[in-house]
């Protein structure tokens, strides 16, 4: 375990088109609008907040997102800051603490802020770190036979029995996170088993990584010489 945990959420311009291309591609993976982060101890003290908006210079914001968090892209160019201002804020606290980083819907968080982090040209500070995600982490609290995870606000309805205030606000949701991971640890719903196990499933930055060759290219050179050669010997 960890001496820090960073519970982290956005919310976004859109939603990924495809889970499974690189973050180079174009118009594929959307970009995060506002992000906030809450550091706390592994006993559960809140060390650190923060909480910040990025400037939509160039990207578009989707109106059905917008209907969701009711961030205008007006809103974002008064109250916002650079993507790259953002991001070393959050890399630094990253940096520092060296925590577990737990979201609810990590997949998502996880992936489109590293592809924030390329568009800005900073590597990726989540790679050596590990991630925890909240919403995996409780599917045994879902008893529909068609649902297989909890939504932020259901699962906090589930361990508090009151309704999430204010949802799809970062660091409400932030916050929500991190009161439903120390309850649900407090309950062993999450076991140092459990926070393992999703470590050798977690995701990774390395998206498509080139296909190694099967041999190296001087053998299939030399291969290619030998076939030649006996091409010549047989017409000869």
């Amino acid at each position: 375990m960890r001496d820090y945990l960073l519970f982290i959420d956005i919310e976004a311009s859109g939603l990924p088109r495809n889970w499974d291309v690189p973050y180079a591609e174009e118009g594929n993976w959307p970009h995060t609008v506002q992000v906030a982060w809450l550091v706390y101890t592994k006993d559960g003290q809140l060390v650190k907040a923060q909480d910040h908006y990025i400037q939509p210079l160039d990207f578009e914001v989707s109106p059905s997102s917008i209907e969701i968090h009711s961030l205008t892209p007006e809103f974002l160019l008064a109250h916002g800051q650079s993507r790259e201002e953002v991001l070393l804020k959050l890399q630094k606290d990253l940096e520092q603490y060296q925590p577990m980083v737990v979201g609810h819907f990590m997949q998502f968080d996880f992936h489109v802020l590293s592809a924030d982090f390329y568009r800005a040209g900073l590597p990726s500070p989540f790679e050596n770190l590990p991630v925890f995600c909240t919403m995996v982490a409780s599917m045994e609290l879902t008893h529909l036979p068609r649902k297989k995870y909890l939504r932020l606000g259901e699962l906090y309805s589930n361990l508090f029995h009151t309704s999430l205030e204010n949802q799809h606000n970062a660091v409400v949701d932030a916050q929500a996170t991190a009161e439903s991971y120390f309850e649900l640890r407090k309950r062993r719903v999450i076991t140092p088993a459990s926070i393992a196990e999703q470590q050798e499933n977690r995701y990774s930055t390395q998206k498509n990584p080139p296909v190694k060759r099967a041999y190296p290219l001087w053998i299939a050179a030399a291969l290619g010489a030998i076939l030649f050669i006996l091409f010549l010997f047989y017409w000869l």
